[in-house]
């Protein structure tokens, strides 16, 4: 095939090809929301580099919890809803990049045809078979930046992924040792309730000898029951907890999971780092901020939708009345056209899109800002709590410790008939009560931790993601 063009069109091609990629919007420079503080306001005067806390969960040496949390990474319904979206971003950035290459159709026609002529009837045939190409010259840059924002728009999925991770794991986390703790109430519950049992035989004992009014053995018993109903409580968190974790693990509600009390460890710390390394190692800030850029490029495409569309358009062909001849050179034809497109009324439909992409990109700025806010209230919420767990936790072991002489130093009066039973009644509340707080203060200073682990962030889940993918790569090949 010969394709002849004069020097003119030639020359008009190749300079629209040349000065494709010009851009109509200038690139807006995106900032954090004011200065980034140089300390945390809970650690004022340490702030220092801190290398990435990496899979934090491992720090608590519970190996129950490390099988559970690759059991949650595997088959949490959650994360293969995110994977599949990110499937989808991925399909439309290949889709919008799509417009940037030629396109080429093959069409192909056959038929059969009777006429009448005189006294005859003439029956003819006739094929056509041709191919159309054409392609958009992007002079404006449009269909770059549609490509460029929805290549954003995936890697934006990805950094969900990687903070669903985080959010997972600090969830799983959470409710293996809330499980923990109500296992230990529950024991403790039954300590007390053996207790109450014990001291309500000796009151009864007392009673039928004379000893005591029966107004002691009304306000046992009364004890006992109150233990028995608070042991309720502790039965419903714990299987609640459960329900939760089996929910995680994509399980119907199952009760044979989770740790035992002896789980209730003291928790590890971890180093905060200077603030800014949050902005890094955050992934809902980094997944805001390639939206925002996303938004922006969309901004590039909206303005360029206003100006003229160039388009080259090439066809080639041929027709005959029988199929093997249809090449043959005095059959064929072809075209090379450019065709240009100017919009010149449209009710200002194209204005508004680009007022509504600038809109939007404001609107994703805020999301922007917001999110790093609140990635340091998280941090600053938890390194609080803490602080003040810890405290709780002190003052609670001197109760504890207090509520057991006290107990213990009631009954031995009572017993020798030094004193009514009043006081032996508030000292078992006071120790049951006592016991029961310094349980749940160990548990919520292991979730302090837990959250301080999740406001922090990290890269671990980079890895993870990657492997999952890999291995949906290698079964779609099979």
């Amino acid at each position: 095939m010969k394709f002849l063009y004069n020097q003119k069109t030639a020359a008009i091609i190749f300079t629209l090809l040349l000065f494709t990629g010009c851009s109509l919007h200038k690139r807006q420079i995106i900032k954090p929301p004011a200065d980034i503080p140089e300390s945390f306001m809970e650690e004022r005067n340490k702030a220092v580099l801190a290398s990435d806390i990496g899979r934090w969960w491992e720090r608590f040496g519970d190996k129950k919890l490390e099988n559970l949390m690759e059991e949650a990474f595997l088959k949490n319904l959650d994360l293969i809803q995110t994977f599949e979206r990110l499937k989808q971003l991925q399909a439309t950035e290949r889709i919008t990049g799509a417009a940037r290459y030629p396109t080429l159709d093959a069409k192909g026609s056959g038929g059969r045809q009777r006429q009448k002529a005189f006294n005859n009837s003439i029956i003819d045939d006739s094929f056509d078979l041709s191919l159309a190409a054409g392609y958009e010259v992007d002079l404006w840059r449009k269909l770059q930046t549609r490509t460029e924002a929805a290549r954003l728009e995936a890697i934006a999925s990805k950094e969900d992924i990687k903070a669903l991770y985080i959010s997972i794991s600090a969830r799983l986390s959470d409710l293996y040792y809330l499980a923990v703790e109500q296992r230990a109430q529950l024991e403790l519950s039954d300590e007390i309730i053996e207790s109450f049992q014990d001291t309500l035989e000796r009151v009864e004992r007392r009673y039928r000898e004379g000893l005591v009014p029966a107004l002691d053995v009304y306000q046992s018993r009364q004890n006992l029951a109150e233990a028995k109903a608070g042991r309720t409580r502790f039965e419903v968190g714990l299987a609640n907890a459960l329900h939760d974790i089996s929910i995680l693990l994509g399980r119907y509600p199952d009760r044979e999971i989770g740790g035992s009390s002896v789980d209730l460890i003291d928790p590890p710390d971890f180093a905060t780092g200077i603030p800014s390394q949050l902005l890094t190692r955050r992934p809902d800030i980094q997944a805001a901020l390639l939206r925002l850029k996303a938004s922006d490029e969309r901004i590039a495409a909206a303005i360029a939708d206003r100006f003229p569309v160039f388009n080259l358009v090439a066809g080639y062909g041929g027709a005959n009345n029988k199929i093997r001849d249809i090449l043959d050179s005095p059959n064929i034809h072809w075209n090379l056209l450019m065709e240009v497109a100017q919009p010149v009324f449209d009710a200002g439909k194209r204005k508004a899109e680009v007022d509504r992409t600038k809109a939007v990109f404001r609107e994703n700025l805020a999301v922007y800002h917001q999110s790093v806010l609140n990635a340091f209230k998280e941090v600053e919420d938890a390194l609080a709590s803490s602080r003040a767990t810890k405290k709780r936790i002190a003052m609670l072991e001197e109760r504890v410790s207090a509520a057991s002489s006290a107990l213990r130093l009631s009954l031995l009066r009572y017993t020798f008939g030094l004193s009514d039973y009043l006081p032996v009644l508030a000292a078992q509340q006071s120790y049951a009560d006592s016991k029961s707080a310094f349980l749940e203060a160990k548990r919520q200073l292991i979730s302090d931790r837990i959250q301080l682990a999740r406001a922090l962030g990290g890269e671990w889940g980079e890895e993870i993601m990657k492997q999952r993918l890999a291995v949906k790569e290698k079964e779609k090949k099979k």
